[in-house]
């Protein structure tokens, strides 16, 4: 177990500074006027199974706070077990839940799930006291959190970040598997009203995640530093001096061999000067990788046809598929046959397709210079792609709606809750065909105006919707509404009290 010590340097005052921020700055003190005398004795406790990597990582820190700055006294813990084939299982829930994967579950699994809660529980037990909120993130210590409500009667909520809107025998085959669990919390939340599950449908509501308009993923930056920030990361070759020097670490590319050695070598990738697509995220089968590439090969192979301009724009189009070091994630032991299978892809293609597709290793040893390349890339790219086949909110789409960087969903829920076609961006309803794929691509690139329109309102969309303010002041809005409706008894008062409304 490692409590995360949380040392995120800006807080409301700086956004209230900020003239298009300072509207949702008040709504959320003034939110968190009224709740705190509730919560005046108690902390609120985050628990998840990673300090770096993923969305829930990245938003964490700025949650908490904001929580502090509103005198809600929020603290970190992230769950770090002794077996890893603990991870192992429950990506395999994780994929479950999403409606794919093997749906046998034993009680061999059972016990290890067991073992490691009990010992994630003890861990963390001295932390806490039962006037304590405790907030479970995912699959993976929920069995924990359960133990801890039962055993110190604490309050205890469990956020899922995941889902699916329909139910399939692998999602019934997830939820049979975690019912124990679910049900000893006292309320839940998940990003969409239709990922709750039967089960936990009276005790439950919805927190979209967001976003962080200051931090280094998303401020913005004058064209000087973006370029600075590309030659500093290796993911350009400066035509003159700039001012900081390389980074320790830059990203990787693969090569034709299979390697990955530094971006910087052989030929640029071309970042502003051609159009770009581009998708960063997980290395996830379930985020369509496969399926973008081929896609992209098959509107390559078009270049031919066409009018002069359309011809000239498929012959400069690049496509960046990047993602993060797989070695430095702990809790996604699939990443890395996910992308070993990416890369066999890659390699198979003809080599002119694959000097036209540059497949990125983003480092994690430094949060902030992984951050800073992701926001580089983003605001090159001239479309930003999210091909997922599930997806729970998508946060990549988010940071390049906010960037006003045209984008490109699929019918995944979690995209389809943040762009509406025709107006944010554009939904592929078939993510798996490339044939779609590459239709839907041409159609964008062809489209300048539309991309810019729908630039504007993806980015007004977020303001609105999307980010961390709102956010935050969702979760103190749950938290005082759960605490001003308990009696005395605090068990019964619960259990007779109506949930929250979305």
């Amino acid at each position: 177990m490692k409590v995360v010590d949380v040392q995120e340097p800006l807080g409301l005052d700086h956004y209230a500074f900020q003239p298009h921020l300072a509207p949702a700055v008040t709504q959320l003190r003034a939110v968190g006027a009224s709740i705190e005398p509730l919560l005046r004795h108690r902390r609120v406790w985050m628990l998840n199974s990673s300090s770096h990597g993923g969305g829930v990582a990245e938003m964490l820190p700025k949650v908490i706070r904001l929580m502090r700055d509103v005198g809600v006294r929020a603290e970190w813990a992230v769950m770090q077990p002794s077996r890893p084939e603990f991870f192992v299982l429950t990506k395999r829930l994780h994929n479950l839940i999403h409606g794919v994967g093997d749906l046998r579950l034993g009680p061999a699994d059972r016990e290890l799930y067991e073992a490691v809660s009990r010992e994630t529980a003890d861990e963390l037990k001295s932390l806490l006291t039962p006037r304590d909120v405790l907030i479970v993130h995912d699959p993976q210590p929920m069995g924990a959190g359960a133990l801890l409500r039962k055993e110190l009667g604490l309050t205890a909520i469990w956020r899922s970040h995941i889902g699916l809107e329909e139910e399939t025998p692998e999602t019934s085959a997830a939820w049979d598997f975690l019912r124990p669990y679910a049900e000893a919390y006292d309320y839940s939340i998940f990003s969409a009203a239709e990922y709750i599950p039967p089960l936990l449908s009276t005790r439950a509501s919805v927190i979209h995640p967001g976003i962080d308009p200051a931090s280094w993923k998303n401020r913005e930056f004058p064209p000087t530093k973006l370029i600075g920030l590309l030659c500093n990361a290796g993911l350009a070759k400066p035509c003159h001096p700039v001012l900081r020097p390389d980074w320790k670490d830059p990203a990787r590319r693969l090569r034709p061999d299979g390697a990955f050695t530094p971006a910087s070598e052989g030929e640029d990738v071309g970042f502003g000067y051609r159009p770009t697509v581009l998708q960063v995220s997980r290395w996830d089968r379930l985020k369509g990788w496969a399926p973008l590439l081929r896609g992209f090969a098959l509107l390559k192979r078009r270049a031919r046809a066409g009018d002069p301009l359309r011809r000239r724009r498929l012959d400069l189009l690049r496509l960046v598929l990047a993602g993060p070091d797989p070695s430095s994630i702990q809790d996604d032991p699939e990443a890395v046959d996910a992308l070993a299978e990416l890369v066999s892809e890659y390699r198979g293609l003809a080599p002119e397709l694959r000097a036209d597709v540059a497949l990125l290793a983003l480092p994690m040893a430094s949060r902030k210079e992984n951050a800073l390349m992701v926001n580089a890339l983003q605001r090159c790219a001239s479309l930003v792609v999210q091909n997922s086949i599930r997806e729970g909110f998508g946060l990549t789409v988010t940071e390049a709606m906010w960037k006003r960087t045209p984008v490109l969903g699929t019918r995944a829920l979690g995209l389809r809750l943040q762009i509406r076609d025709g107006i944010e961006g554009r939904i592929n309803p078939a993510p798996e065909d490339p044939e779609a794929v590459a239709e839907i691509l041409d159609q964008m690139l062809g489209e300048p105006a539309a991309r810019e329109s729908w630039g504007a309102s993806a980015q007004r969309r977020v303001y609105d919707e999307f980010l961390v303010f709102t956010q935050v002041r969702r979760w103190l809005e749950v938290l005082g509404d759960l605490f001003a409706r308990r009696a005395p008894a605090p068990s019964a008062a619960l259990s007779a009290a109506p949930a929250p409304s979305p």
